[in-house]
């Protein structure tokens, strides 16, 4: 019994063969491995994605306390980069006083980003209520200071005469350029 099979049907079934073979070993060797790996990388970047998330509400929450406490603190922010003027301290917080005079305005050590200036002072008050409404308003002054104690109070007469020393902070803008200048060399 003989088969007959025309040519083209054998180059038919023969091109048939050679496509089935490709096809097998084109997905075997290349889609089925790419497929993994595309599967792979679709879950590491839909938890970097989660993760991104994280970040970014973490930014947005930070960012937005950063705004209020700027917009709450604008003063505060103001006053450490306002330089200290002891003509212009003793012309606003006189009324507080029969006689203020601001002496020795020397920077002592600076700290870690602010310079820091020791002032002394002496004043005469008719009551030390006067003196504790100067304290509050030192916390609404242009300026970042701190009293120091011991405050001396002595009666003379009427009057009480006080003294008393007083930290100003600055903001230590020589400190900060040099450093970024050797960050830049």
């Amino acid at each position: 019994m003989k088969i007959k099979i025309s040519r083209h049907y054998l180059y038919i079934l023969l091109i048939s063969v050679f496509l089935l073979l490709f096809v097998l070993v084109f997905s075997f060797g290349l889609l089925i491995p790419k497929g993994k790996e595309y599967r792979e990388s679709r879950l590491e970047l839909r938890k970097e994605n989660v993760e991104l998330r994280k970040y970014q509400d973490f930014y947005d929450k930070t960012l937005k306390t950063l705004k209020d406490l700027q917009s709450k603190n604008r003063h505060i922010i103001t006053a450490f980069d306002a330089t200290f003027n002891p003509d212009r301290f003793e012309k606003k917080y006189k009324t507080f006083f029969s006689s203020l005079h601001v002496m020795k305005v020397e920077r002592s050590k600076d700290e870690e980003g602010f310079a820091t200036y020791e002032v002394n002072t002496t004043s005469k008050i008719s009551s030390p209520k006067n003196f504790y409404n100067f304290l509050d308003a030192l916390n609404k002054a242009d300026w970042i200071i701190g009293v120091n104690f011991p405050i001396d109070f002595k009666r003379e007469g009427e009057m009480i005469k006080s003294s008393f020393t007083m930290k100003v902070y600055t903001n230590n803008k020589d400190k900060n350029s040099t450093a970024s200048e050797s960050v830049n060399k």
